[in-house]
């Protein structure tokens, strides 16, 4: 399920991974635009309906709390922002925000890491399917080429030669 917010609820939300649990009126205070309490109350009335927040009423102020975790947001963000603006390619979106200006040298070598870690997994992941695909060849015919077999003579451009 991909979790969307308003700018508004997302201002909202973002108080409430911040701050943790909070009150009408400090989510109100810590906001940057100055809304009336009813508009918050609103906003955490509706986002609480989403199932997005929960309220504790054990108080006489009652408490709104995030019960959508912030990387959930964001990655339900990046998914729709892929789709509707790199064609659904993930791979345009890392170019993209790659190929920005400003971005330190640390930060391109976090993201090395980053890269580098998860080929690694996929490279496994890849590596424990050709396994598995290889203990298949005492079923007969399965070594035959042609129709059933129709992978087996072609490459695609992520595999590596066999050793």
């Amino acid at each position: 399920m991909d979790v969307r917010f308003t700018d508004r609820e997302l201002d909202i939300m973002e108080v409430l991974w911040t701050r943790g649990a909070s009150t009408v009126a400090e989510v109100r205070d810590a906001l940057t635009d100055d809304l009336a309490y009813n508009t918050v109350l609103t906003m955490l009335r509706i986002l609480e309906e989403k199932g997005h927040v929960t309220r504790d009423t054990s108080s006489r102020a009652h408490r709104y709390a995030p019960s959508v975790a912030r990387e959930a947001a964001g990655e339900g963000a990046l998914r729709r922002v892929a789709r509707r603006l790199f064609q659904g390619s993930p791979e345009a979106l890392l170019v993209r925000l790659v190929a920005q200006d400003g971005l330190s040298a640390e930060e391109l070598r976090r993201m090395r890491d980053i890269l580098d870690e998860r080929l690694r997994d996929a490279e496994e992941r890849d590596a424990e399917g050709r396994g598995a695909e290889g203990r298949g060849a005492e079923t007969p015919g399965a070594n035959r080429r042609g129709p059933a077999a129709p992978d087996a003579n072609r490459r695609g451009p992520a595999q590596e030669e066999p050793s």
